[in-house]
């Protein structure tokens, strides 16, 4: 079963569900990725420099014999890296196997220092992240213009971008618009106001985390448990049905070949089922005192974002 596409600002479509790897370990990342497209019908792939298995996401994408041009294939800038752009993508690239990305993100509008005392994570003498405050995203943000404008990416985008950083920081900058924001989106940290402004500008919005992060409270919740026994679904389908029926790219991450399956399926026929009624439920759910952010990595920056505190060290 193929996920319908939604048509990104530069005419490109993207299949609106992917399989994320986040966490994905090495080992078991290739046979998830490998299952996903040769059995269970998905044509999206969504990886990461920082996940440390894009090499494996590759293998899995060979193995399964679907060509590549039938695969929506995406990555992310990591943090250390806002400096050399296409020297980050051209290690993407030759992890992955692959000439091209079909969407290359900027994964935080953070640049940590490059020559810190880690590569991915390096931090301050006092123990907090190494955060270069004087870069300016709008930098990062040419450089990715310039890999798109080369051939080696079909669309670039960002990810956990708030209205805030986008208005003062890029979009004033920006010769093109990114194509999509990549942002955690669930039932209990919906970003109502965040969607309805990248909407507006034509930025498609994706979901990462959709179901909540390890141990989440999201598949006990009752409301969406109620409409799941209403239309014979499982909660998780609802859950994921609710995000795809909003036009939201919806990224479940799983290694487990039922559950993957179950994920495309089931979010499809949700997504059919869900009435306007339901999804007004659904969204009023967070605001009824379950909103809860769950991935809040601790970068002692204040990124503009609703519900979220920013714990300053010291502070």
């Amino acid at each position: 079963m193929a996920a319908p596409t939604i048509k990104l600002n530069n005419g490109l479509e993207i299949p609106v569900i992917g399989l994320g790897t986040w966490q994905s370990k090495p080992e078991e990342v290739t046979n998830a990725v490998e299952y996903a497209l040769k059995e269970a019908g998905y044509r999206h792939i969504d990886c990461a420099w920082a996940y440390d298995n894009e090499k494996e996401v590759g293998e899995g994408i060979r193995r399964s014999g679907i060509p590549r041009s039938e695969i929506f294939v995406t990555s992310k800038l990591w943090c250390t890296h806002h400096h050399r752009v296409e020297e980050a993508l051209d290690e993407t690239l030759a992890n992955l196997g692959t000439d091209y990305l079909d969407l290359y993100l900027v994964h935080w509008p953070i640049h940590l220092n490059p020559n810190g005392n880690h590569p991915k994570f390096p931090t301050r003498p006092d123990g907090s992240r190494d955060v270069l405050t004087d870069w300016p995203i709008r930098d990062t943000w040419a450089q990715m213009e310039a890999v798109l404008a080369k051939g080696k990416v079909r669309a670039i985008g960002v990810s956990n971008f708030s209205e805030r950083i986008l208005e003062r920081d890029l979009l004033p900058h920006a010769t093109v618009v990114p194509a999509v924001n990549q942002v955690e989106l669930h039932l209990y940290n919906p970003q109502l106001g965040l969607v309805e402004y990248l909407k507006r500008k034509g930025i498609v919005p994706q979901a990462y985390s959709p179901l909540g992060s390890t141990g989440s409270p999201l598949l006990q919740d009752e409301t969406a448990g109620a409409l799941a026994q209403q239309y014979g679904l499982s909660t998780a389908d609802v859950l994921l049905g609710y995000l795809v029926a909003k036009d939201i790219v919806t990224l479940p991450k799983s290694v487990n070949p039922a559950r993957i399956k179950s994920n495309l399926e089931g979010a499809l026929a949700a997504a059919k089922k869900l009435t306007k009624e339901d999804i007004a439920k659904l969204d009023g759910v967070a605001a009824s005192g379950k909103q809860n952010r769950l991935i809040q990595p601790p970068w002692g920056v204040d990124l503009g974002f609703d519900n979220w505190p920013v714990r300053v060290q010291g502070q």
